[in-house]
């Protein structure tokens, strides 16, 4: 909302991320900074309650991402699966490769529906902070877990950047942290169910 040309805002360095590298990520940086009343979002003395709503709307996009992510990995797993003969034939022949990406599939379409959900309610006029916090941290959670069994899939070939999913888990994790960490939604979550 502030102008980047306005006397005193800066950024700061570009920061070398363990993900999602291809965003530029750096700190806003505010000195003696004269802000015109226009730019202001609300009546005044009302910016935390602004915050918490606009993370409201923010946390099912988030956990959106986090879907995508883990269904790119589940795809690629499933591909390789297929492709990658060891002792004769596929390794999605073995039940052990069926369940992991029979449990990625589970997961991911329940991220995906809770992200649905949490959107629809936001679009159709309702306050969801519990829903959207369940979708964001499941799906972050779920992104985490998939591109991790992803990866044990490929076995070393997962370990190297020959393959997308050791980038895809690199990625998922910022979902576990971000628009507040996911033990903040397990406590927004706990205190709209506690009331």
């Amino acid at each position: 909302m502030v102008p980047t040309d306005t006397p005193g805002v800066s950024s700061g360095k570009k920061e070398n991320k363990m993900g999602q590298r291809t965003t530029d990520t750096r700190e806003v940086i505010f000195d003696n900074v004269h802000i015109s009343i226009r730019y202001r979002l609300g009546e005044g003395n009302d910016g935390f309650k602004i915050a918490m709503m606009t993370l409201d709307e923010s946390r099912p996009g988030i956990g959106s991402a986090a879907v995508g992510i883990a269904r790119a990995a589940m795809e690629v797993a499933a591909a390789y699966a297929k492709e990658r003969v060891q002792f004769g034939k596929p390794i999605a022949a073995q039940q052990a490769i069926q369940f992991m990406l029979a449990d990625m599939a589970i997961k991911v379409d329940a991220a995906r529906l809770l992200c649905w959900h949490a959107a629809w309610l936001h679009d159709n006029g309702y306050r969801s902070p519990k829903e959207s916090a369940i979708a964001k941290c499941f799906a972050g959670d779920i992104a985490m877990q998939v591109t991790t069994d992803a990866v044990q899939v490929l076995g070393g070939y997962g370990y190297m950047k020959e393959y997308p999913v050791e980038k895809y888990m690199r990625d998922a994790k910022l979902h576990q942290l971000y628009e507040g960490t996911n033990q903040i939604q397990r406590s927004v979550i706990a205190r709209h169910l506690l009331g």
